[in-house]
């Protein structure tokens, strides 16, 4: 049972970071950027967006290191984008960096509600049903935080850098220099407040403790 449910967790983690990336060429191509899709990454084709660490080796120890209990994340390949051809010179490279962890959210809230509103009596006679859905909120709604952290290479950093003023140049640089090992100090060790905010947000959606 247990190997099973890895392998599922495993699927789910791969697809919705597709479906983030997808969604960030996606919307780039709807403001005039054609770059994803003349590199084909506007398909839901695993194989377009798989990153040997962030889709299968980073998962996988993760799943190693916590004995199976997770919590496990991931990435796939960036989608590439050219802000230059972005139609929405302002807020087009916003709308870009926001718009996967918004997919993320979106998957995370629309299988959480599914789950709130099915009848008791179809839960307990469907654990897998329940396990399943379970999986996608809870790893839809890491995906989401998780790339929110204001921290290249993450969307968030995107967003935060649309809003510093140029006087702060030198912060920038070092966000751009320091970004991954504070990344990576972020992972190793935040891992009780990710526990914490991920519980509150798949309880708000789904109405039901996380049990996984």
């Amino acid at each position: 049972m247990e190997i099973i449910i890895l392998i599922f967790s495993l699927v789910i983690l791969l697809f919705s970071v597709i479906i983030h990336e997808l969604a960030h060429g996606s919307v780039a191509y709807s403001l005039g950027d054609p770059t994803a899709k003349y590199a084909g990454r506007l398909t839901l084709n695993p194989i377009k967006h798989l990153d040997l660490f962030g889709s299968i080796i980073l998962p996988l120890l993760l799943l190693f290191l916590t004995a199976g209990q997770g919590p496990i994340f991931g990435w796939a390949k960036p989608v590439p984008i050219n802000p230059y051809n972005l139609k929405d010179q302002k807020w087009g490279s916003i709308k870009v960096a926001a718009v996967g962890p918004l997919s993320n959210l979106l998957v995370a809230l629309f299988f959480g509600l599914i789950l709130r509103f099915s009848p008791e009596s179809i839960l307990v006679a469907a654990p897998g049903f329940v396990i399943i859905f379970s999986f996608i909120v809870q790893i839809n709604i890491i995906l989401a935080l998780f790339n929110l952290i204001p921290i290249p290479p993450l969307d968030g950093h995107w967003i935060l850098l649309k809003f510093i003023p140029e006087k702060f140049e030198a912060f920038k640089n070092f966000l751009r220099q320091y970004g991954i090992v504070i990344l990576v100090l972020l992972i190793l060790f935040g891992g009780s407040a990710w526990s914490a905010l991920t519980n509150v947000l798949f309880q708000l959606l789904t109405g039901h403790m996380l049990t996984l």
